[in-house]
């Protein structure tokens, strides 16, 4: 039997969590408090058919297709044949998020359908061996990530459409047995291919920074599988972060813990933004562009730049990470839509870019007219909605501020502070430096 170490695994104590911060190595997590914001990439063979099968399309997301529309594993075996993205450019995708402003990169390894980006050494159903590709593309990513000074990170699916120790019990389709049964050579699956699988990414691309899992809620995985996998990964590389998604904790897509004792360093929010934040825990929204993780070639709801970066600095507000999607397609491209999202949001971060980073969460109650954000002696006032009279008003919260500077693309420019028995009052130029929303720094 494969295991990542070879160590006894201790329950937790009834006093641990380890979604608390204080049961974490500070110095761990820095790197991602800091970042506050990174890039998702849904990539993988789902891109072929880019949300329509056999004339038939699926209203769900793109990368689920082999479950929503019931493709039997041989049938959807033949899009491997078809996965040829020649325009797949390692160097672009990281120069993309870096210009984006975006600190690391989350690229899906293995997806729930079980094909993997990389030579995986327990499978031929990956790139090199099922595909006409014959590239590891997280090599690729891998090298690029390091030439740029991205993080670079893995998500990696629990749950295996594909293998028949897992959910393809029932192959040639997967998708007849009963969800709520359980493969009784699962256990088989999760120490001989899960754990070598793992192995291969922690130890082969380098300084990996997160394991991000997922398809955790199946009945097949247990919590203390969860817990058995966190504890190995963190033996064998005590600095990994990994999402809480690992162990059986997470409730819905609110992404945090349900009570009791879980293993994960982070909470994972799916599409939406707690309202009030999650104090006393590190948290990450992931969120899409439009309605999909991976490829849909008529999904053209998109987001507006404004919204997405309304949607940063509100996680920054609330001490959290943006996770923004990506979801190229077959060919290896980034959406264009996507694209043009991305260089307007680094536009807005090239200017204000140092509210956001290492940033901590709001020191005051959330405004009708924008947010803040908080570093050293510094507070960041966002304005979304430019005061018609010059005027904003800042709470008195007991902080001596000296000065207030508004940040624009030609430098900061000194306004006017002063304090009166509403609080603090900033004198604002009659237009904003930026339409989406601009930046005044309070020193204290």
């Amino acid at each position: 039997m494969f295991v990542l170490s070879s160590i006894v695994i201790s329950q937790p104590s009834a006093d641990e969590s380890s979604m608390e911060l204080s049961d974490q190595p500070t110095d761990k997590m820095d790197w991602w408090r800091d970042a506050r914001f990174g890039m998702f990439i849904h990539w993988g063979l789902y891109a072929v058919p880019a949300g329509e099968h056999m004339g038939k399309r699926t209203d769900r997301i793109g990368e689920w297709i082999m479950h929503h529309l019931n493709i039997p594993i041989k049938e959807y075996e033949t899009y491997a044949q078809q996965f040829n993205p020649v325009k797949f450019d390692a160097q672009a995708w990281v120069a993309l998020a870096k210009e984006a402003g975006m600190k690391y990169m989350v690229i899906t390894s293995k997806h729930h359908d079980g094909f993997c980006l990389w030579d995986s050494k327990v499978t031929d159903w990956d790139v090199l061996d099922a595909s006409p590709f014959k590239r590891d593309i997280l090599r690729e990513l891998a090298d690029a990530c390091e030439r740029e000074s991205i993080r670079l990170c893995f998500y990696h699916s629990i749950m295996d459409w594909h293998h028949p120790d897992a959910q393809a019990i029932n192959e040639p389709n997967y998708n007849s047995r009963d969800p709520k049964s359980v493969n009784p050579n699962f256990s088989r699956y999760f120490q001989n291919y899960l754990k070598p699988q793992v192995k291969e990414l922690m130890t082969g691309y380098g300084d990996i920074g997160v394991m991000w899992f997922d398809g955790e809620w199946i009945p097949d995985y247990t919590t203390e599988m969860g817990k058995e996998l966190y504890q190995e990964i963190v033996d064998a590389d005590p600095d990994m972060i990994i999402n809480n998604r690992v162990d059986k904790g997470r409730q819905g897509m609110q992404g945090m813990n349900k009570e009791g004792e879980f293993a994960g360093d982070f909470g994972t929010p799916e599409q939406e933004i707690p309202d009030q934040g999650l104090a006393g825990v590190d948290w990450e929204s992931c969120m899409t562009m439009n309605d999909t993780w991976g490829f849909k070639h008529f999904d053209q709801n998109w987001k507006s730049a404004e919204t997405l970066i309304h949607n940063l600095i509100d996680i920054a507000s609330k001490g959290g990470n943006y996770l923004l999607n990506v979801g190229p397609t077959g060919a290896g491209e980034i959406p264009e839509a996507s694209v043009k999202r991305l260089a307007d949001i680094g536009t807005w971060m090239k200017t204000n870019g140092e509210a956001i980073y290492g940033t901590s969460a709001s020191p005051f109650d959330k405004p009708a007219w924008g947010r803040y954000t908080q570093k050293d002696n510094l507070v960041f006032v966002h304005i979304f909605d430019w005061p018609k009279d010059g005027k904003l008003t800042i709470p008195d919260q007991g902080m001596p501020f000296q000065e207030a500077q508004l940040w624009t693309n030609k430098g900061n420019v000194k306004v006017d502070l002063k304090k009166n028995a509403d609080g603090w009052i900033v004198s604002l130029p009659a237009e904003a430096p930026n339409d989406i929303a601009s930046v005044v720094a309070l020193k204290k």
